[in-house]
């Protein structure tokens, strides 16, 4: 493969609270290397359109991709069988009852094309001390008294950062996902932050725009 001479060296972050621009990442999306995983960074992180994303044993790896995939609640897309499933309420929510719980429910999601997990326990451990701090929500999905599915991500006011979500019996993550965007429409958020494309997404009415014009909306607010 060609190097491309236009992309800038990728940044090795020290001890500093400090990211490059997002432009800078590569073809990939891929900005950074390195750092830490505190609150401030973190927050700092996702309040530049930044993520992290790393596999256990790696370091941590810095994200920005273009383009970018979101979800602007109001084109939630309800299938007619979700209609029936929000209609004969098989399910109930709850929002901040067992973070953790779902964050390990997340982890442990099998998921298609992909050995392991990236929710390791440095990142476990990270997301409870945003989640503490309030930045970091949880939605859960039951069925009777059982916990069936569920979401989370980090809260930034105006914009969802998703961050994964799991299922257990079917149609319990859409559900999570749909309730997400419906509370987020009446509250004016801007999108749900998914990050990157899944066909799962492109089905519940997720789609892909700039990097450019998604920090604009992320700063412009």
């Amino acid at each position: 493969m060609k190097k491309d001479s236009s992309q800038k060296p990728l940044t090795f972050l020290t001890n500093e609270l400090y990211f490059p621009m997002v432009e800078d990442a590569n073809t990939e999306g891929l900005l950074a290397v390195g750092g830490d995983l505190s609150p401030e960074r973190l927050l700092l992180a996702y309040k530049s359109g930044i993520f992290p994303w790393f596999n256990e044993g790696s370091l941590i790896l810095w994200w920005s991709p273009d383009p970018r995939m979101v979800l602007f609640p109001e084109r939630i897309k309800v299938s007619k069988s979700m209609r029936k499933v929000l209609k004969n309420k098989q399910f109930s929510l709850t929002k901040n009852t067992c973070f953790e719980e779902v964050i390990d429910q997340c982890a442990m999601a099998k998921r298609e094309g992909q050995e392991g997990t990236w929710i390791t326990d440095e990142m476990k451990e990270a997301y409870l001390k945003l989640h503490k701090m309030g930045h970091a929500k949880s939605y859960e999905v039951w069925e009777g008294n059982k916990l069936v599915g569920g979401l989370y991500g980090i809260d930034l006011g105006h914009i969802f950062c998703g961050e994964s979500m799991f299922s257990t019996v079917s149609n319990a993550s859409k559900f999570a996902f749909i309730q997400l965007a419906k509370e987020l429409q009446q509250k004016k958020y801007s999108l749900i932050d998914c990050q990157l494309y899944t066909r799962h997404l492109e089905s519940l009415g997720a789609e892909e725009i700039p990097r450019a014009e998604f920090i604009e909306i992320l700063i412009g607010n």
